[in-house]
C-alpha cells in the first residue's frame, strides 16, 4: 500500500473473473501494482458462483468478512454457512483449505478477503493434484507429485 485510499464498494468497477460458466467479481481495494503486505478486495457472487477453487496456501492467511448474504465454505472438516456480519479466517497449510459459493437461490453475496501476501507462496489446488506457485516475476502451475 503506497498511500492511504478510501474506496466505496458501491461505486467501484469490478473485474469479473471464471471459466466453464462459474463467475465472479473482484473490487480491488488494493490496486494490485501497490500491494506490499496485504490484500484486500470487494467479492461479488450471483447465487450458485464460487471463487477461485479450493485451495490453501503455504504461507499466506486470509480472513473473509461477510457483507451481505449467506455462503457456503467448503473446508477440509465439511461446510461451514456464513450470513451477513460473519468473519472467517483462513490459516495457512491445510486445515486452512477452502473455498467459498454462493448458497442463495436470489441474492448476491458480497464479501471482503482480506489476505497476507508473501512471496514467494505456493498456492495447493487438491481438486486438481496442482500448485501454483506465485513470485516477483510471474506464477504458473504445475503437477503437485
Amino acid at each position: 500500500m503506497k498511500k492511504l485510499t478510501v474506496k466505496n464498494y458501491h461505486s467501484m468497477e469490478g473485474q469479473l473473473m471464471g471459466e466453464g460458466g462459474n463467475q465472479f467479481t473482484v473490487k480491488p481495494v488494493i490496486p494490485a501494482e501497490e500491494v506490499g503486505k496485504c490484500s484486500v478486495n470487494f467479492v461479488e457472487l450471483l447465487p450458485g458462483n464460487y471463487a477461485y477453487g479450493y485451495h490453501y496456501h503455504e504461507a499466506n492467511e486470509e480472513v473473509f468478512y461477510i457483507i451481505s448474504g449467506t455462503g457456503i465454505v467448503r473446508t477440509q472438516g465439511g461446510e461451514i454457512i456464513v450470513k451477513t456480519g460473519d468473519a472467517i479466517t483462513f490459516p495457512a497449510g491445510p486445515e486452512g483449505a477452502h473455498v467459498i459459493r454462493n448458497g442463495s437461490e436470489t441474492e448476491k453475496l458480497v464479501y471482503i478477503d482480506f489476505g497476507a501476501v508473501t512471496v514467494p507462496e505456493i498456492v495447493h489446488l487438491p481438486d486438481f493434484g496442482k500448485i501454483m506457485v506465485i513470485g516477483q516475476t510471474g506464477m504458473g502451475i504445475y503437477d503437485e507429485k
